[in-house]
């Protein structure tokens, strides 16, 4: 056996020798210079099981070590590469050999480790490109005894590169968000983009349960992390609504999300480690994608109204026609209030409505013809569609109570159904006149109504107008 590999070995059954002396407790037992059994194993087995292919070579060149890393690579055994002399002849071309062992035992007498890059041969005659990390090994006196090196296929070297390149650029300059979540669903490592998007901290959201993160979603996201810890990634991205927290108070956004299980690769099954969270968000063009369908159904809703009301005989059914399509997805409940006594122009003064047009309170039905009498609906001064006819525009209103209770209360007081929490009127006006005002109302389970919602009902009002005022004259004498 060589210096260095008698040299090796003793350090390391040494070491383990010390390891065994403590947990006996017997420490003069064996001396420094008394070989422990099995430590030459031992020191085989560890270097047998590097995933790095591993030799040596003492201050003459002279290989010493060779692990089966390094076998599986270039296909020559331990048996048939220790003792060999350099790599000339068998493991490098003739022509290369002086320049690649002038490099190797270069390391001997620099500091640190060396890296290399060499074409080396393969025993059926193949080259195999590897790089190389050398480092000198020093004896007891401090003096370089040899030069372990380290090498592997560049191939596999550059895909960890890149893997490590790749993971580094994600959590630094990626333009979405990446999240890396724990088997307790707790964000482990967060990138910067992300961390925005939380409105926090990149160390702030570590270890922190997603509820703390998230005022409303968190069910959902966190319901999509188990299923992914259980079953694997999803086929598709995910699109999600959340609400974040921030100091201007919560935001809804939505994030187009992607999920991966990590795993490790070290055990011989695959154990979680926990979920790759990827999201970008695009609330932006899901409102824009939102409002154009919606836009474009209420285009459709007033088509099918027209063309169904000019089927219509009587315009006063034709305006109930207009009134029912309008209610699809817009309102639960709406009524047409006529002026009474008749049409009145912006220069005359307080008016009287007259209830005309309802849809029922209860179960869904189409709109009901009522007020023959003629009794004026009691509106309380300051009442919504009073004050719209006044305006000659549009008046939204809502309740400010939570409770039911109060609720119902606030409708009744307005001459509406008890279910009412959101109202919007819309002055109906044809030739110049103020006909009335179309009420449309909504239930505690739809959000208020916004200045979209005026628009379209003041294009259904437009429509409901002319057929008032077709009926108008064709009931006059």
């Amino acid at each position: 056996m060589s210096e260095l590999s008698r040299r090796t070995c003793g350090r390391s059954l040494q070491g383990v020798q010390v390891s065994a002396s403590r947990r006996s407790g017997t420490t003069d037992e064996l001396g420094p210079d008394e070989p422990e059994p099995g430590g030459s194993d031992l020191l085989a087995a560890l270097l047998d099981g590097m995933d790095a292919a591993l030799c040596a070579f003492d201050a003459d060149g002279v290989v010493t070590h060779w692990n089966r890393e390094a076998e599986r690579i270039l296909g020559w055994t331990a048996a048939e590469a220790v003792g060999r002399r350099g790599f000339a002849g068998w493991a490098v071309r003739t022509a290369d050999a002086e320049e690649v062992e002038a490099r190797l035992l270069s390391a001997m007498e620099a500091p640190g480790r060396q890296v290399n890059e060499f074409a080396l041969l393969t025993k059926d005659g193949g080259r195999v490109l590897v790089r190389t990390q050398s480092a000198a090994v020093r004896g007891p006196d401090g003096k370089p005894a040899g030069v372990y090196c380290a090498f592997s296929e560049v191939h596999a070297q550059i895909d960890l590169e890149r893997s490590i390149a790749l993971s580094e650029a994600l959590f630094e300059d990626a333009s979405w968000g990446v999240v890396l979540v724990d088997a307790d669903l707790r964000p482990a490592v967060v990138n910067a983009h992300a961390a925005r998007a939380l409105g926090t901290g990149r160390t702030a959201v570590l270890g922190r349960p997603l509820g703390e993160l998230l005022a409303q979603g968190v069910e959902e996201l966190e319901s999509a992390l188990t299923h992914v810890l259980a079953e694997g990634a999803p086929p598709a991205p995910a699109e999600m609504w959340v609400s974040v927290r921030s100091a201007e108070g919560e935001q809804r956004r939505c994030w187009r999300s992607g999920f991966v299980r990590l795993a490790s690769p070290l055990t011989e099954e695959p154990v979680p480690l926990g979920v790759g969270w990827l999201f970008q968000d695009v609330t932006e063009a899901k409102q824009t994608e939102q409002e154009a369908a919606l836009l474009r159904f209420r285009a459709n809703q007033l088509h099918r109204a027209a063309r169904a009301a000019a089927e219509c005989e009587d315009p006063g059914e034709a305006a109930t026609v207009h009134l029912d399509f309008s209610l699809a997805g817009f309102a639960d409940h709406a009524l047409i209030d006529r002026v009474a006594g008749g049409p009145v122009t912006d220069e005359e003064g307080p008016v009287r409505l007259v209830r005309a047009t309802a849809t029922p309170a209860g179960a869904p039905g189409p709109s009901l013809l009522t007020g023959k009498a003629g009794l004026p609906v009691r509106y309380p001064e300051g009442h919504p569609a009073l004050q719209c006819i006044e305006r000659a525009g549009s008046v939204r209103a809502s309740s400010a109570e939570s409770a039911p209770e109060r609720t119902r209360e606030w409708a009744a007081a307005r001459q509406w159904p008890a279910d009412a929490v959101h109202a919007l009127c819309a002055v109906l006006r044809s030739r110049g006149r103020t006909l009335g005002v179309v009420t449309f109302l909504r239930g505690a389970g739809r959000t208020q109504f916004e200045r979209a919602d005026a628009m379209y009902a003041e294009d259904v009002a437009v429509r409901i107008a002319m057929a008032l005022d077709l009926e108008e004259l064709v009931d006059r004498p």
